[in-house]
């Protein structure tokens, strides 16, 4: 029988991705990590020995412990969170349970930008459309959480990014772009190993809609015009980017659930 505070990889997987995905800590100590360096997506890792500053870092929000083999590690935090009225679990199996599954994505460390100030940090032109959106959506999302988007000038891109540490993207010569026929919510998916099969039907629309492709997709005309007018809609780029996330949510949910789902009228009326 499962234990009450405990979650299976493939429920888990099920939550990756959602707005109101719990927080993944991953406590499993240096000498595992560094064997093995890969993280959950949207996971972030944290000492377990520091319950004062992952309570701080939680501020409440529901989290799911994950050690290397969901032990002692992850079983003993979870415990200790609940005592204090924090809703927390422990992945069954913990990092080496996930690694098994075939169809659990993991981010290779080495492809997070590091943090500023507690989160990553990007910067891109402002007044955004599509990849502009779809990516920020993706990063906090399935990377980060807390991830902070600049939007500036296109001139002023480069020497923002030199001058806080910001990671530019969406521009061109730079790492974070359009690579071929590829956008940059492609490049993303590639380099931070996301390549799910709902996050490749996502990218395919997008990728569509971003480089005026529309023969990839029926799906990216209607893309097009939602990001127009979400971009008339709002002056603030920040506010448009927070609309603009329930967008690509409902998207995510349409790759993932209800790619086949279609729609008729009249229905469930007899000819």
């Amino acid at each position: 029988m499962a234990a009450p505070n405990e979650i299976t990889v493939p429920q888990l997987i099920r939550l990756i991705g959602l707005p109101d995905t719990p927080a993944i800590v991953d406590v499993s100590i240096n000498e595992d990590f560094d064997a093995d360096p890969f993280l959950i997506p949207g996971a972030f890792r944290h000492p377990h020995t520091d319950l004062t500053g992952l309570k701080a870092r939680l501020a409440g929000r529901a989290c799911v412990i994950v050690c290397q083999k969901g032990i002692k590690l992850s079983q003993g935090l979870a415990a200790r969170l609940r005592c204090d009225e924090i809703v927390a679990e422990y992945l069954q199996g913990g990092n080496l349970g996930w690694a098994a599954h075939p169809d659990a994505p993991r981010i290779p460390a080495k492809a997070l930008p590091p943090l500023m100030d507690g989160a990553t940090l990007w910067v891109t032109r402002h007044r955004p459309k599509i990849d502009r959106i779809a990516c920020p959506w993706l990063i906090r999302r399935f990377v980060d959480t807390q991830a902070r988007v600049l939007f500036v000038s296109p001139g002023e891109v480069a020497g923002v990014a030199d001058r806080y540490g910001a990671q530019p993207f969406d521009i061109e010569g730079v790492f974070w772009s359009h690579r071929g026929e590829r956008c940059t919510f492609d490049t993303m998916i590639e380099e931070f190993g996301l390549n799910t099969a709902a996050l490749t039907r996502l990218a395919t629309v997008i990728r569509a809609a971003d480089t005026n492709t529309h023969e990839l997709a029926p799906q990216a005309a209607g893309l097009l015009a939602l990001s127009v007018g979400l971009s008339r809609q709002y002056r603030d780029d920040n506010a448009q980017l927070e609309a603009g996330m329930a967008i690509y949510d409902a998207l995510y949910r349409w790759a993932r659930d209800g790619s086949t789902e279609g729609h008729d009228w009249p229905t469930g009326q007899q000819a």
